[in-house]
């Protein structure tokens, strides 16, 4: 009886080799060799088509329990799935309650089991109170915990002060966890906040104002020096310039566990576009200047950016509206393209080897978290895949948006490179523009 349940013949394989153009055999959900083999149950003909390793976004806000009306995980896990991708990391805020304790961990497992089409891990928070809830958090299989600089604008996630940082950081450390800090200086940015609305300055550009670059370098300094003193893992999350590169690529040379996040919306999108655009392309760090963008394709084509994720955080329509920009909803709907905007921007424009967006993707997001058997192309790794091809270049469409609310920063702009089918563990979940599975995610836990 044959034993193969599913072949992939014919496509360019991105490999931790490089390029292979070969077969790709599936059993069990795992992949057992490349060359040629078979028959099989089942073949796909993947001529012409790149086999990418499913895409593993590690930043996105889903919003549930509690504020599904914002995006849920039904169809942020559809979107992902449109978008090549296999496995999210949903943060803990957004959902309602926060994803603090024991509690809530279990609430929103039992959530994302049920409604979840890919696979799925979770961020536990570090917040203010909750300090002694890190351990069963940990013990519950947290892929690390995420901790507010400034503001998140969620009234039950508040941002941590130093000592909090400090000694979540030193506990942390203790557990073998790693910490994710939104880096942007809460005394800055609130300061500068508070001055424009007192003077009735209510604007794109006013926003835009209040949280310059140096807010976010102050914070992300301060965080590299707890690091450094705590000995605790630490991930800089959407750092939107190469300013703040710099200081993580610096920290580096000098034996500091830190690594860094951009998202593609700080490398396709700049300030001209907010004020463009308006509220659809709001962010918390805003987007910067072409000059920033520019420095931060370098540091990122030097290696010094890790991984990319998405920050998909949707709002309703009505709270992206507003005569105050202070006051519109911060958040970017982007998860359904990452894939694609990378490709377009990376490889189209600017020669980037496709292993090296792979890692980006994949990879890195695995080794970083911990992730075991996932993100590679390679023997005994989940047959997760993106089939890809390159040769189509399509317009983002609104009623091609798998969201809950179909709006997004990028409709209009023409990309390269459309999701054809994503199989997770050797399933296909999507396919020519529609969904062909049922939930069936399961939660994945570090090593």
């Amino acid at each position: 009886m044959n034993e193969l349940d599913l072949i992939l013949r014919g496509g360019t394989v991105i490999t931790p080799d490089g390029l292979l153009q070969t077969d790709v055999t599936i059993a069990h959900g795992k992949i057992v060799s490349l060359g040629d083999s078979g028959p099989a149950r089942e073949e796909i003909d993947c001529t012409g088509l790149h086999v990418f390793p499913g895409v593993i976004d590690s930043h996105v806000h889903f919003n549930e329990p509690g504020r599904a009306d914002w995006e849920g995980i039904e169809t942020g896990s559809h979107a992902l799935a449109a978008g090549g991708g296999t496995l999210f990391f949903d943060m803990p805020l957004n959902a309602h309650p926060p994803t603090c304790d024991a509690a809530s961990f279990d609430e929103k497992v039992f959530t994302a089991e049920e409604k979840s089409l890919t696979d799925f891990a979770l961020w536990g928070g570090l917040v203010p109170g909750n300090l002694d809830k890190l351990e069963r958090l940990a013990a519950r299989g947290v892929v690390g915990f995420k901790a507010f600089m400034s503001n998140s604008g969620i009234e039950d996630f508040d941002c941590v002060d130093n000592a909090t940082l400090r000694e979540g950081m030193k506990r942390c450390a203790a557990l073998g966890q790693l910490v994710a800090v939104h880096a942007e200086s809460d005394a800055i940015t609130a300061r500068l906040a508070a001055q424009a609305l007192a003077m009735e300055k209510f604007s794109i550009r006013d926003y835009l104002d209040s949280r310059p670059i140096h807010a976010e370098l102050e914070a992300i300094h301060r965080a590299i020096e707890m690091s450094r003193e705590t000995k605790c893992a630490l991930h800089i999350v959407h750092v939107s310039s190469g300013a703040g590169v710099a200081l993580i690529a610096s920290a580096q040379s000098q034996g500091v566990d830190v690594t860094c996040e951009t998202c593609p919306h700080y490398l396709v999108l700049t300030e001209d576009d907010v004020e463009k655009l308006g509220a659809i392309a709001k962010c918390a760090p805003p987007l910067r200047p072409k000059s920033a963008q520019d420095v931060l394709w370098r540091y990122l084509e030097n290696g010094f950016v890790k991984t990319i994720g998405s920050d998909h955080s949707p709002a309703p329509p009505d709270m992206k509206r507003n005569y105050n920009f202070f006051k519109v909803w911060g958040g970017i709907s982007g998860v359904q393209h990452t894939l694609p905007l990378m490709l377009t921007e990376g490889l189209v424009n600017r020669g980037i080897a496709l292993p090296f967006i792979a890692d980006l993707l994949s990879a890195n997001v695995a080794s970083r978290f911990k992730i075991p058997s996932k993100g590679k192309i390679a023997t005994g790794f989940d047959a997760d895949f993106a089939l890809v091809d390159l040769k189509q270049t399509f317009a983002v469409a609104k009623e091609d948006l798998f969201y809950r609310h179909p709006q997004s920063p990028y409709i209009g702009r023409a990309l390269t490179g459309r999701v054809v089918r994503t199989i997770l563990r050797g399933k296909t979940i999507f396919k020519d523009g529609k969904i062909t599975a049922t939930s069936g995610g399961k939660l994945i836990k570090p090593a």
